[in-house]
């Protein structure tokens, strides 16, 4: 049995050790930029997939009273790009969704770049490694209306 905590041993490319300070649950909250009411709150969850191939991510999350997301996403590695590229599975799209991870010791960019979806978050851990927070904000000449900018912030469970 393995430690949930970390990558199981001699599995996965060693890259993949970066996204363990992710594992585990977090409580999140946010606001759309503008608002200063944290109308933005919800859950991640973490977990390794058996073989340590792919990090698995829950998210339960009421997004400013417009909807109740709930998306599940699956973070692989490509040696070739040095990046984590995903996958999200979510009740807000019947298509699964392709993001980009970077991941630079504390600091965190995901992108998604998709039809109307095109954002970038930038974040970073916080010096105790228990806390996240960053912002999602349209790319330059994106839809606002669809790529809506907030900011968002968590702690471990």
């Amino acid at each position: 049995m393995t430690n949930d905590n970390q990558i199981p041993p001699n599995t996965g490319d060693p890259a993949l050790r970066q996204l363990d300070r992710f594992v585990g649950d977090w409580v999140m909250e946010g606001n759309l930029v503008g608002s200063d009411e944290k109308n933005i709150q919800g859950k991640v969850s973490f977990s390794w997939l058996p073989g340590g191939f792919f990090l698995q991510q829950h998210i339960e999350m009421d997004f400013a009273g417009f909807v109740q997301i709930d998306s599940l996403e699956l973070i692989g590695y490509d040696p070739q790009t040095q990046t984590y590229p995903s996958r999200v599975y979510s009740n807000m799209s019947p298509e699964a969704l392709p993001y980009s991870w970077l991941v630079d010791g504390d600091a965190v960019t995901i992108t998604v770049t998709y039809g109307p979806l095109d954002a970038t978050f930038t974040g970073r851990f916080g010096d105790d490694g228990n806390t996240f927070g960053g912002e999602w904000r349209p790319n330059p000449g994106a839809d606002e209306t669809v790529n809506v900018a907030y900011d968002i912030s968590g702690h471990r469970a």
